[in-house]
């Protein structure tokens, strides 16, 4: 998708295409480094270059973006007295290793603006500022570390640290934001340009949560709003949104991201957005010459209105007339021309006459994405199903004396781990099962029979559920389950999850000897998913039941044509999907909006992922959902008549 992506962009005005680095990405074990295929960041940035573009390379290396554990490799997690993102040896050596790593490998393939390449500028850290004052004078240091260890490279373009505003000579502090026109204090040092490095497009959408949607006329006003004020670059955050594939999403986030972007989630243009920032791209271009070497003034032209003017040696002047009220339209003059503004809007005048372009008058025509079923996966013989069987403690390899944190039993390697205890109980009774647990989803097996589930979000949840016991032994039996790792805050490395109390009646299980299933499910650990795998569990044909924690699997040939493709999983409930062994995300389809409605129901299948025929489509389902309901549909785009 990369050249379609890029040459969209080029075509909406976009000069500098921005990317961050995926440090556990690239190097998901310590010294195993991976860039192949979707991960080869050279040939990523070759591409950009080839469509003449700029480069901005967000080294990080921790990067946040609503990615698991914001970019970090859990197995830092594991190194001896380590700190995250502070003055701490430990992660100093680590994180001045990848940097290094990643400015040698540009380097090595001349990709700096100073050795011809496309790379205009780097990043190191990320939005540090808001945490520094956890770590006390450690955070300060650090910040003086990390500037210190970017400069030290040589790269021969400028680095930036994002919303930090203190950052340290000559490193450049940046704005994120939905309105870095109006918040941004400016630049620390008269001698470092105004950068708005994220422009929110949209905001992260979590489940449970209704997507934000941004007007095209407010982007285009705060944007015209920071070039007005000595703005030197924008980007926007997301211009495309894409899809966190796997288990790459952070806690809650779904799948989707940023589809709300000038380019949706497919690769498609969303207008009037993308349109609409082209005509305002085009407009601040046309006002280059003053903007780049002219005097600047500003003035009044009301309560709320103002006039931003660039005024250039050889006599071109460009002016942008700012209406700040967002209740009523304004009539102005400017240099004794009279000019209507319309509410909360920005005229921009590249020559201080004639309008341009105004932010609010949005003129592109609306278009709207339409889906159309090409398969219906409704034949309960294409279908076969696997249950994924529930351990007891006897058959787990790992023990111990404690309930154990599932990110550090798990090492990101898994959404899933098992917990399960056995013990003597002297009667048949009823009784009540507690399980107070901080992951993000628990379910219950008492005697191998399933007996209830809960789900949080980022705190603690209880699951309450009344339970029969046997005389003799008896076995319960706990699926902690992960949607994603934390993403952000101070002290990473501390944070965990998981079951946290188990109790029946008034017995408290918490010290007893449990066991654990290390790789998560059983179909995980065979990868049931992959042509290699899928022979390793014995198969049945499906049944037409919908069992709790039931793989299910079926083929279907690629629709013909080149739309997008978009499985539609209504019928689901919860789980992950894999297409040809290829993961394309967590779903988690009933946990409903405060509409009543799923945030997410369609799934990115990339064509790149298909085969002509026989492709293979994997399901694993915690829930009760029905694979005879899911649709394979296109996705394509259709003008509207309003505006």
């Amino acid at each position: 998708m990369w050249p379609s992506l890029i040459s969209k962009a080029k075509q909406g005005g976009i000069d500098v295409i921005q990317t961050y680095v995926f440090w556990n990405l690239h190097e998901p074990q310590q010294g195993q480094y991976d860039f192949s295929g979707r991960r080869d960041i050279v040939r990523f940035i070759r591409e950009v270059q080839a469509h003449g573009l700029y480069v901005c390379l967000r080294i990080g290396p921790f990067i946040e973006s609503e990615w698991t554990y914001g970019g970090l490799p859990f197995w830092l997690h594991d190194v001896p007295g380590i700190v995250f993102r502070s003055d701490n040896g430990p992660f100093k050596f680590h994180m001045q290793k990848w940097v290094r790593k990643v400015v040698n490998m540009m380097k090595s393939e001349k990709l700096y603006a100073s050795q011809g390449g496309p790379i205009i500028l780097s990043q190191i850290e990320n939005e540090y500022q808001r945490i520094e004052s956890a770590f006390n004078g450690k955070g300060s240091r650090y910040v003086q570390w990390a500037a210190g260890l970017a400069v030290g490279l040589q790269t021969g373009v400028p680095w930036i640290m994002c919303s930090q505003q203190d950052a340290p000579d000559p490193v450049i502090n940046t704005c994120n934001g939905f309105g870095c026109g109006v918040k941004f204090k400016g630049p620390n040092s008269p001698n470092k340009p105004s950068l708005w490095t994220e422009n929110w497009t949209s905001f992260v959408q979590r489940y449970g949560e209704e997507p934000f949607i941004r007007s095209a006329a407010d982007i285009a006003f705060h944007v015209a709003l920071f070039i007005a004020k000595n703005g030197t670059y924008v980007n926007y955050y997301m211009y495309h949104g894409g899809t966190n594939f796997g288990r790459t999403a952070a806690a809650n986030v779904i799948t989707s991201y940023y589809d709300q972007a000038p380019l949706d989630e497919y690769g498609l243009i969303r207008q009037p957005l993308w349109g609409h920032l082209k005509e305002l791209h085009a407009a601040i271009k046309l006002c280059k010459v003053p903007l780049l070497a002219g005097s600047y003034e500003t003035s009044s032209l009301g309560h709320l209105q103002f006039a931003y003017v660039f005024k250039g040696k050889s006599g071109k002047c460009a002016a942008f007339l700012v209406n700040n009220d967002n209740t009523s339209n304004a009539r102005v003059r400017f240099q004794n021309i009279s000019f209507e503004l319309p509410s909360m809007s920005i005229s921009i005048l590249p020559d201080c006459k004639n309008v341009a372009f105004n932010t609010a008058k949005v003129s592109t025509q609306y278009n709207t994405r339409s889906r159309t079923v090409k398969y219906k996966f409704d034949s309960m013989e294409r279908w076969e199903e696997f249950n994924e069987p529930i351990p007891i403690f006897s058959n787990t390899l790992l023990k111990a004396n404690a309930l154990l944190d599932h990110m550090s039993t798990t090492k990101d390697t898994s959404d899933y781990l098992w917990y399960t205890v056995s013990f003597q109980h002297e009667s048949d009774a009823e009784a009540e099962l507690s399980v107070v647990s901080n992951a993000h989803v628990v379910h219950a097996f008492v005697n191998g029979a399933y007996r209830g589930y809960a789900h949080g979000r980022n705190h603690d949840f209880t699951l309450e559920n009344p339970i029969e016991l046997k005389n003799g032994t008896n076995h319960i039996t706990l699926l902690s389950v992960m949607v994603g790792f934390p993403n952000s805050g101070a002290y990473l490395e501390r944070k965990t999850a998981g079951i946290r109390s188990v109790r029946i009646q008034n017995r408290y299980l918490n010290n007893y000897q449990w066991g654990y299933q290390k790789i998560g499910l059983l179909g995980e650990n065979s990868s049931i998913f992959t042509d290699n795998g899928r022979n390793k569990v014995e198969w049945s044909r499906f049944q037409g039941r919908h069992n709790r924690l039931t793989w299910y699997k079926t083929v279907f040939d690629a629709p013909g044509g080149n739309d997008p493709l978009a499985l539609n999983l209504g019928s689901m409930g919860k789980g992950e999907v894999w297409v040809n062994g290829q993961s394309i995300g967590r779903y988690w389809v009933s946990i409903h909006t405060p509409q009543q409605r799923p945030s997410q129901t369609w799934y990115n299948i990339p064509r790149s992922f298909l085969k002509p025929e026989g492709n293979q489509l994997v399901l694993v389902e915690e829930e009760y959902g029905d694979p005879l309901g899911i649709k394979l549909d296109s996705v394509s785009i259709t003008k509207d008549a309003k505006y």
